[in-house]
């Protein structure tokens, strides 16, 4: 039985947590279109047959579909919910056309469609800064209170009370940016400059590669071998707290984008990533700790779904800003053809990821 309530209480987090915030992405194409006067036919969440649906007073269905994998908005002119141009278009008439996404300046339909990663973005900041200011920033100063036997910061010959200033000439404020550091340079040689009985000196070591389980799959991570003194809170003000979710929300994505493209070239394994199986998973883990893991899990995953639609794949908001850099530079867009080969090309390799990353969460929920 506690089987199948864990299982139950996975899927409807996952469910509840990502429902959210595809809704905020889509919202953010939303709301920009009609900033800008672009009439939008349909706001879904899901795909599949629908569930609910209704009408406002603007014209624009709105709709909750049986599957809830993303969601999407279909502006007036789009063949689909990819925003795919209609092939009847240059037949629309011209009355029509003011209301048309594919007739405005390439600057609006640029900032609509990034308007949906920057929604996601702009969530994990706010999602941050609120746990900051309600319950604390974990801020631990960088002193190394202790060192693992026969790791890699013992080889080193690290001390107690080494008091971390810099790695690899990055400057760090708190052992946790420190760790963040150190978690993406497995294997990796790393300039440590600390501050030792007052004199500062520098320090060569290099964090072993350990497999662990992170929101992405399994990943390999480095690990020096140094223990933190009792971990510490800051209550952040307000300005102090949006201002420290920001960093917050730039290191997440330097961290995931730096994943991803060792991914790309080889360095990593396309095994580590995980899918969507793996997030139901710890949705439901992290539900049942509090409700500050949940929106802390809420904002790391925002920042994930806003960083991967801005990949320069067609299909995603990315592969669209791909087509409207090569307008801009051009002066006239891309083919409807050479657009439809892209979409197909972007909705096979979304298609592909999935059933690896599907396949790896299988994997991983088995052995």
């Amino acid at each position: 039985m506690d089987i199948f309530n864990s299982v139950g209480i996975s899927i409807v987090s996952f469910i509840g947590i990502f429902s959210v915030l595809v809704f905020i992405h889509e919202f953010g194409h939303f709301w920009v279109a009609r900033l800008f006067g672009i009439r939008v036919d349909t706001f879904s969440i899901g795909f599949g047959p629908t569930l609910l649906r209704w009408t406002d007073a603007r014209g624009t269905d709105w709709q909750i579909s049986a599957l809830p994998l993303g969601g999407y908005v279909k502006f007036f002119g789009d063949a689909t919910g990819a925003s795919n141009q209609d092939e009847d278009l240059d037949e629309m008439a011209q009355e029509d056309r003011a209301d048309c996404f594919h007739f405005r300046p390439l600057y609006q339909r640029a900032a609509v469609v990034f308007a949906g990663p920057l929604a996601n973005f702009l969530l994990a900041i706010a999602l941050f800064a609120g746990v900051f200011m309600t319950v604390g920033q974990a801020y631990t100063p960088p002193i190394i209170h202790d060192i693992v036997a026969d790791s890699a910061a013992a080889e080193a010959k690290f001390q107690p009370f080494d008091e971390i200033v810099d790695v690899d000439g990055i400057y760090v404020e708190t052992f946790e940016e420190m760790a963040q550091l150190i978690a993406m340079n497995p294997n990796r040689e790393l300039r440590f400059g600390i501050i030792r009985d007052g004199a500062e000196i520098d320090v060569m070591a290099t964090p072993r590669g350990v497999l662990q389980d992170t929101l992405t799959g399994e990943q390999i991570v480095g690990q020096l071998g140094v223990m933190r003194p009792a971990q510490e809170h800051v209550m952040r003000g307000p300005v102090e707290a949006f201002w420290y979710a920001i960093l917050e929300t730039r290191n997440t994505v330097v961290l995931i984008g730096r994943t991803l493209s060792e991914v790309v070239t080889g360095v990593r394994s396309v095994k580590e990533l995980g899918g969507p199986l793996k997030i139901g998973q710890v949705s439901g883990e992290v539900a049942k700790i509090s409700l500050v893991a949940v929106l802390t899990f809420a904002a790391l995953l925002s920042v994930n779904l806003g960083l991967i639609n801005l990949l320069p794949i067609p299909m995603l908001d990315g592969g669209h800003l791909l087509y409207y850099a090569y307008e801009a530079v051009r002066g006239r867009p891309l083919g409807l053809k050479a657009q439809e080969y892209g979409l197909r090309m972007g909705l096979a390799f979304v298609l592909v990821f999935m059933v690896v990353v599907t396949w790896n969460d299988i994997v991983h929920l088995v052995s």
